[in-house]
């Protein structure tokens, strides 16, 4: 005849040390990784917000024979930017070179 036992189940506290161990080696691993992606993702948005302000600005260009004298007679324009210019996701700032006509951001990086 089998006899069974009634044994308490549970973990044992190496049991729980281990596993805590194990997690924050894993978000050891995790953490740094995250925060170099997220600031990869934001520099690549800010470089596509250029982009995109720098096609505007050839197609204001295209439109009135002449460069605009400022970033904002084109970000301000409904015409170029119906829904808003774009922002730099870091919280740099766009101007334009009036010599190139090219936009860059004041984050650095970007």
């Amino acid at each position: 005849m089998w006899r069974c036992t009634n044994k308490q189940g549970g973990f044992t506290l190496i049991e729980i040390l281990f596993v805590v161990i194990v997690i924050g080696i894993l978000a050891a691993i995790a953490i740094p990784r995250i925060v170099t992606s997220t600031a990869t993702a934001k520099a690549n948005a800010c470089k596509a917000n250029q982009a995109i302000i720098n096609t505007q600005i050839e197609q204001y260009h295209l439109d009135t024979g002449s460069w605009p004298s400022s970033l904002s007679d084109v970000t301000e324009s409904k015409t170029y930017f119906p829904d808003g210019a774009p922002t730099c996701p870091s919280g740099g700032t766009y101007s334009m070179s009036t010599s190139t006509h090219r936009v860059s951001c004041s984050v650095s990086g970007h």
